[in-house]
């Protein structure tokens, strides 16, 4: 009896290794049931039945196994999903791999598809380098790879372009979300037409594009060795190192970027280093034709017209709408062609959109190229490119000229665009005014300096004679104090700080009328605020720190460093400081609408904010915090981001103010911790407020905290509903959950918003305070949200849901350590 039943265990055993596998290869006879792993040589990469996100359907998937973060590079049914645990990965009797929904293999969802000779049985093997690929009988002939069909991400070893020879196309589509891995709307692909160029495309609209081939190898990270292939049977960009370097991919992800990512083994996550599209010039024909896009910091517009040409419509232009683009200055077309036109040079720029373009020579003279161009009347431009080993080659262009951005770290190549006989005289003339007008200001230079330099000795000896007589009341006169007495109790480098002009005490005094109670403006926690009128007319807001204030020298010392050096139409603007004996004091521009929080809480003034204002204005933040984090000479995280600290001027534009908390990060850090928690309950990230842990995604959840408080005209912190209890934030994901998210809009908005706008800003502001900093989106995608119609992902829940009581609305933070549910900004909550 016992043999029999150990014959029948080895028989059971027998079949099921006969049937499922766990090792890197598959067999004609054997299968994979979910649950089942393909697993490389190297424990590199694994093959099996996963489930995305949130997802319940099955999918058939590699990714990487050594990594703890499920990481998936390739699916297989992508948009053939598995309802239930039955999927099968077996090889058919055509010798194909396919996928089956069912046990008895009868519902087949995917299939590899190719011509296999019957006589031969194939085999399916999991390579370390990540590649699935089908190897025909003896001969060992690769009939089928999965690296030939790549879905939304590139690996080590796999190509982006194209093969005309074999009919493949290496090309990425993104994800539909998080948790679906159909096919999406973005995919990022190579063009051939004209000079090769990648793209990245939203459904069949342009959104990005590189520049055109040669591609530049020096503007790529030095992470891996890469190869650029262009011949007559392939064009393709590939990257590859060892196996055993660094885990590096590039993924078209569903939020419509292109990411260029590392896993970081120290950090357990990956670190994008590079994406795409990363500003405004980068979205593709952004100013439309004829244009250069400049890199700008939010002051001046991003457009200007290329040589010869003029804005198509003045008044958008004016506007700052620059999507009509450009058209010549004098339409006749006979003035472009042997009427002494010429070709004037636009320094350092990526090169237009080479679809219009052709390759006159690969090895032309930059003089060689613009006689060609010129005997062409349909030649708009050229542009002299270094080939490798070819020298200079001749590149042209007979279309519109788009999407040219001056971006000197991409592209240093030069454009000659063709222009009238008038421009160039007209270029001319001015070139020729500006040498005589330098050379006129240089001789009066000369005789000036010189003659000033008699009369400052006899002046100097003069004051130095006066200069015990000097009274401090003269020199009020310029409202400007002198360092000299600056006080030394931790306020050093202020003095020296170049940006900054120091009011005397007295200017101050007059301008505020000796701080008339008539004048305040608000009270915050550095203290009162002070309207003030400045001899010059001048209207000035006035921050004078309270001898009780929770801030100190420490806060004063840090919003004068920072915001002195920031310039952006959505910060405030710091005209100087005032410092003396125990005063210290913030000047700033005055913006007549006080702040956000003024409007948005007050039933007799939230009318006024209309949807498109509030819009408006959460366009205007987010750019702010995105010069903040990132495009600003100082990567600052705010750390007090709230309505009360986002002022309004004439026009309702937005502007950041109060810097007191604000911390600076070196470029490559990703956080930081402190024992010291500052900011505001309500406002304050859970990793923050309980860990003490910030980084700039402590900022994207303010931000969604103030987004949902414009959209609801409801404050965070003193938030409740009828028979409940709920934070804002609570209450708006279960009004998301149960589909009634358009009951949280403010009633004061009526008819006036966008039903659309309306969700799609809800959904943002959810994604922005999910529970895990990870998970919430960086302030740059925020506004590409906000700004396109891109898939959203769906939000996980959020942060601080739990119910509270009401009747603890008042308390705040004392000697015990309680925490306030109102606007209180904390200065001194000590983490352990």
């Amino acid at each position: 009896m016992a043999s029999r039943d150990l014959f029948f265990q080895s028989f059971l055993l027998f079949i099921l290794f006969s049937f499922c596998v766990s090792d890197d290869t598959l067999q004609a006879t054997q299968m994979i049931k979910d649950g089942n792993f393909l697993i490389s040589k190297e424990n590199t990469f694994a093959l099996g039945f996963f489930s995305p996100g949130s997802s319940s359907y099955r999918y058939l998937g590699i990714w990487f196994h050594k990594i703890p973060e499920q990481t998936v590079v390739w699916v297989a049914n992508r948009n053939f999903p598995i309802h239930g645990f039955s999927g099968i990965l077996s090889i058919n009797p055509h010798g194909n791999l396919a996928i089956h929904a069912d046990h008895e293999q009868k519902l087949q969802v995917w299939s590899t598809n190719v011509s296999v000779e019957a006589t031969e049985s194939c085999t399916a093997q999991l390579l370390d380098s990540g590649n699935l690929v089908l190897v025909q009988g003896r001969s060992k002939r690769i009939v089928w790879q999965s690296f030939d069909y790549p879905t939304d991400t590139i690996i080590k070893g796999m190509k982006l372009g194209i093969n005309w020879r074999q009919g493949l196309d290496w090309s990425l589509t993104s994800w539909r979300s998080a948790d679906d891995p159909g096919t999406g709307n973005y995919s990022a692909k190579v063009e051939t037409s004209g000079s090769p160029q990648y793209f990245i495309y939203n459904g069949d609209k342009r959104r990005w594009r590189s520049v055109s081939w040669p591609w530049p190898w020096k503007t790529l990270p030095n992470l891996s060795n890469y190869s650029f292939v262009n011949n007559q049977d392939e064009i393709y960009f590939t990257f590859s190192g060892d196996l055993n370097s660094s885990i590096v991919r590039i993924r078209m992800d569903y939020s419509g970027l292109i990411k260029w990512s590392i896993w970081h083994e120290g950090d357990g996550q990956w670190k994008e280093f590079w994406s795409a599209p990363k500003s405004l010039c980068d979205f593709y024909g952004y100013c439309g034709a004829y244009s250069n896009c400049y890199l700008s910091n939010g002051l001046t517009f991003e457009c200007s017209c290329l040589p010869g040409y003029e804005p198509k419509s003045p008044r958008d232009w004016r506007l700052r709408d620059g999507s009509g683009g450009c058209v010549r200055k004098r339409l006749e077309s006979s003035s472009l062609c042997g009427n002494g036109e010429g070709f004037v040079k636009v320094e350092h720029v990526k090169l237009p959109d080479s679809s219009a373009a052709v390759w006159v020579d690969m090895s032309m003279s930059r003089s060689d190229c613009e006689q060609e161009c010129k005997r062409n009347c349909s030649c708009a431009a050229y542009a002299s490119i270094p080939i490798a080993g070819k020298g200079m080659g001749c590149l042209a262009w007979y279309g519109a000229l788009i999407d040219t951005i001056n971006f000197e770290d991409q592209s240093k190549n030069d454009l000659y665009v063709r222009v009238d006989a008038l421009e160039l005289a007209e270029l001319a003339r001015s070139s020729k005014g500006f040498l005589e007008t330098k050379g006129m200001v240089a001789i009066l230079v000369f005789s000036s300096v010189s003659a000033w330099f008699v009369i400052s000795i006899f002046v100097y000896l003069w004051l130095y004679n006066r200069r015990k007589g000097t009274t401090r009341e003269t020199r009020n006169k310029r409202l400007v104090y002198s360092i000299d007495t600056l006080p030394e109790d931790g306020l050093s480098g202020i003095e020296s700080h170049p940006h900054l002009e120091f009011f005397c005490f007295s200017a101050i005094l007059h301008a505020t009328n000796n701080f008339s109670p008539a004048n305040i403006l608000g009270q915050g926690g550095f203290g009162p605020v002070y309207k003030g009128l400045l001899p010059n007319g001048q209207e000035v807001a006035v921050k004078r720190l309270s001898k009780n204030s929770r801030q100190g020298v420490e806060e004063f010392k840090n919003e004068v460093m920072l915001i002195a050096k920031l310039q952006h139409r959505n910060l405030v603007k710091l005209l100087g400081c005032c410092i003396e004996k125990e005063e210290q004091m913030l000047v700033y521009e005055y913006l007549p609408n006080k702040s956000l929080d003024s409007f948005l809480f007050d039933e007799t003034r939230s009318f006024l904010l209309d949807w498109k204002k509030r819009f408006n204005i959460i366009i205007g933040i987010a750019r702010g915090i995105l010069y903040l984090h990132q495009d600003s000479s100082l990567r600052i995280i705010h750390r007090d981001l709230k309505c009360s600290n986002i002022l309004l001027d004439g026009d309702m534009n937005p502007k950041i103010s109060d810097f007191g908390m604000a911390r600076t990060f070196i470029n490559d850090q990703l956080h930081d911790k402190t024992n010291r928690v500052v900011g505001t309950y309500g406002y304050m990230s859970p990793e923050y407020a309980v860990f003490g842990k910030f980084s700039i995604k402590s900022d994207v959840f303010s931000f969604g905290v103030i987004l949902l408080e414009i959209i609801s005209g409801k404050k965070s912190n003193g938030f409740n509903v009828e028979d409940a209890s709920l934070s804002l934030i609570g209450h708006v994901w279960e009004l998301w959950s149960e589909d009634k998210a358009l009951e949280l809009v403010d009633s004061s908005l009526k008819d006036s918003y966008v039903t659309n706008e309306v969700l799609r800003c809800i959904q943002i502001g959810l994604l922005c305070v999910q529970e895990d900093a990870i998970d919430r989106p960086t302030m740059l995608v925020v506004v590409l949200m906000l700004n396109s119609e891109m898939a959203l992902p769906s939000p996980k829940q959020p942060a601080f849901i739990f119910r509270k009581s009401i009747n603890n609305s008042n308390s705040t933070v004392g000697e015990e350590g309680s925490c306030s549910v109102n606007e209180l900004t904390i200065t001194g909550v000590v983490t352990r």
